[in-house]
């Protein structure tokens, strides 16, 4: 009985770990990165996760210094890549914005986050 528990152990630990490492979706890259400093406005943002996202219950949305959402208000999860979301924005000006965003990834665990980037002024 000793050998037996011996042996299991590692393979009870290996299983906990790889429960552990997938609990939750999380972003793999953006689309301006974050903390990204543009020369020029983009069009759009996109944000990749390592899990397929919940369409319904996935959000993003982007927002300038002075609290006012900058985007086109068409956040959604890219039905053809779903780890994709992806937002339009309005034209914008120099300054620092602000992406938002909360997902559930299908495994059911929420994850909500923000970060920022900057349009530089055109020279």
């Amino acid at each position: 009985m000793r050998r037996l528990l011996i042996l299991a152990l590692p393979l009870v630990t290996a299983l906990g770990l790889v429960t552990s490492a997938s609990a939750h979706a999380f972003l793999v890259r953006s689309s301006p990165a974050a903390r990204g400093a543009l020369a020029r406005p983009p069009e759009r943002v996109q944000l990749w996760f390592n899990e397929r996202l919940e369409p319904a219950y996935s959000t993003v949305s982007v927002w300038d210094r002075g609290g006012q959402q900058v985007d086109a208000r068409d956040g959604a999860v890219d039905l053809g890549e779903p780890t994709r979301l992806v937002v339009g924005l309005l034209p914008l000006s120099a300054g620092t914005y602000t992406v938002k965003f909360r997902v559930l990834s299908v495994d059911g665990h929420v994850v909500e986050s923000q970060f920022p980037f900057t349009v530089r002024a055109a020279k």
